[in-house]
């Protein structure tokens, strides 16, 4: 599917835009005092921290908006690591998009 048609397709990708899930962002961010999670780096540029979903959501709103599923990893680490995590996954858990 076509990047530009994901979203569309996938309801769920607009709440990331909506005042709630900053809301939302910024509490977990302050909660883990702006600490990545995976390699323990203090990042005060609040653009290089991503609240990332421990467990993927799939679209499931209770675990979207859940703040105890959700951590502070910095870009890096989301980028790589868990992102890999994720792509190793996907023959177990199936391609949702």
């Amino acid at each position: 599917m076509a990047l530009a048609n994901r979203d569309g397709a996938l309801p769920w990708r607009g709440w990331y835009k909506t005042a709630r899930w900053q809301k939302l962002r910024w509490s977990v961010l302050v909660r883990d005092l702006f600490t990545c999670r995976m390699c323990k780096r203090i990042e005060a540029d609040t653009s290089k921290l991503v609240a990332d979903h421990i467990k993927a959501h799939r679209g499931d709103e209770a675990l979207f908006w859940d703040a105890e599923n959700i951590q502070t990893l910095c870009k890096p680490c989301h980028d790589s690591a868990k992102q890999q995590e994720e792509q190793a996954s996907l023959t177990t858990r199936g391609v949702w998009w």
